[in-house]
């Protein structure tokens, strides 16, 4: 019999360990009795250059459920503090997640990492797992938002364990997932080192830059560029989640990738109804992560980034660093709404979006408030909708005409725009609920229908349906 290092190729080229000791330490995922795989991506597979040659899926499960380590991989955990629910936590880290290492392919430099693949030096006292539910869920979820074209972790695999997780309400069938991403670097990473020691940080700075922004690694005043960069691409990746109705759940720091991807859903869900209050998160009592809420938190967030690296941007003067910090802060309002704009007016058809624009598109969202219109689907009749004899629609139409553009043309842009079908959550907790009693066929068929959000075809109707009274989704939940 083959070794299963040789039927499976992964081409590891592993950075992130060669950095000191104090940026992770050794992990070894626990072996379930009983892999057997859910799930494999194959398409993002040939993305990342690996290959699957002969390899059968039980052997798959067993390499990517934790029961053996694929050539080449070198297995941590990874250390960060991070900010939750607005509260300093000064030491967190992959208290249930392996990072394997990194493979460079198509897409560029990515990280491998089992997620509720056992306890490591950052548990904290958790055992490591993962129920399958969330497992389900980020599955579905993050490949969904790739398909909708919103930056995002990708998933390559599921993996169920074959033994029970304990949570609270009792004992829940286990799972591993194999989370690709970017980078896992975040905001709370840069928060830990901020604490702990100057030169790691500056190291720190360097590894990121090198990852996510080579193009500043020789630049004099690099970290304040870098700390740019990441506030665009936050700003910029939270204006996505309004084109798409998409709520994080719990944008903690520890949470916020400074790759500008969306990383770890937990409780996370798709509107139904429009409301810009909705919560979902069975943990944000207060509504701190509500759906208009992600752009502040986004800049709470990035001004957190910004106290980490004072002592890098300027050494000499702390206060001139703070002062040029807190100028770029006020400024990202302006930047916000300039990405929110950019995001929002396509679903209208405006190609070249104004300022003016802003209160068109939140007529139109004040409208689907009042009228308690499901998110989706209303952006997505627009369409139909264009003749309609009303004073907001005349307005929109006198917008429309001095772009002077066929009809046709703007229908499609805003077709593009607007996903004819998401991930509801009603779906995926009927997704969830039928494979926890062994029936992957609603996930299966819930996954190939999101690969394609933008296309309408009668035979996925079915999926695109609001949820009925007794179908409602109130509470999500994270799975730790």
């Amino acid at each position: 019999m083959r070794g299963l290092e040789v039927a499976l190729r992964i081409p590891f080229d592993n950075t992130y360990v060669s950095l000191p000791e104090r940026f992770h330490a050794a992990a070894t995922p626990a072996a379930p009795r009983g892999p057997e795989l859910i799930a494999f991506n194959e398409a993002l597979a040939r993305e990342l250059g690996v290959e699957r040659g002969e390899t059968s899926d039980d052997e798959l499960a067993r390499l990517l459920g934790g029961n053996e380590l694929p050539a080449g991989a070198q297995p941590i955990a990874a250390v960060y503090a991070g900010h939750q629910f607005g509260h300093p936590v000064p030491r967190l880290g992959d208290g249930r997640a392996i990072l394997l290492g990194e493979v460079v392919g198509a897409a560029g430099r990515r990280d491998l990492q089992l997620k509720g693949a056992g306890r490591t030096a950052y548990s904290r006292g958790g055992d490591g797992r993962s129920p399958l539910g969330p497992v389900l869920r980020e599955y579905l979820v993050s490949e969904a938002m790739h398909a909708l074209g919103v930056p995002t972790t990708r998933a390559l695999a599921a993996v169920a364990t074959g033994e029970p997780v304990f949570r609270e309400r009792g004992p829940e069938p286990g799972a591993v997932m194999t989370r690709v991403a970017a980078s896992h670097l975040r905001v709370g990473t840069f928060e830990y080192f901020a604490r702990t020691d100057k030169d790691d940080l500056a190291t720190l700075l360097d590894y990121a830059l090198e990852r996510h922004d080579p193009d500043l690694a020789g630049a004099e005043d690099r970290a304040f560029a870098f700390f740019e960069r990441v506030a665009r691409r936050t700003l910029g990746l939270v204006a996505q989640w309004w084109r798409v109705g998409f709520i994080h759940g719990v944008m903690n720091t520890d949470n916020t990738s400074i790759s500008g991807e969306t990383i770890d859903y937990g409780p996370c869900a798709f509107m139904d109804t429009f409301d810009p209050a909705q919560v979902y998160s069975s943990i944000d009592r207060t509504g701190r992560y509500r759906f208009e809420n992600q752009a502040p938190i986004a800049l709470w967030n990035l001004s957190i980034l910004a106290s980490c690296l004072v002592p890098l941007i300027d050494p000499e003067d702390p206060d001139r660093a703070v002062a040029r910090l807190e100028e770029a802060l006020g400024g990202y309002q302006a930047i916000w709404e300039g990405a929110w704009l950019a995001a929002m007016a396509p679903k209208l058809g405006i190609e070249h979006p104004e300022p003016a624009d802003g209160e068109l598109i939140r007529a139109f969202l004040g409208r689907f408030e009042v009228k308690g219109l499901d998110y989706t689907n209303a952006w997505r009749a627009l369409p139909y909708e264009l003749d309609a004899d009303e004073p907001l629609y005349a307005r929109w139409r006198e917008r429309l005409d001095r772009q002077g553009q066929p009809r046709e043309e703007v229908v499609a842009r805003m077709n593009a725009a607007n996903p004819y079908l998401i991930p509801r959550n009603h779906q995926v907790a009927r997704a969830i609920e039928l494979g926890e009693s062994g029936d992957f066929s609603h996930f299966h068929a819930l996954h190939a229908a999101l690969a394609r959000p933008y296309e309408e075809r009668l035979e996925l109707e079915p999926f695109t349906a609001p949820p009925r009274a007794d179908e409602v989704v109130h509470k999500t939940f994270c799975g730790t």
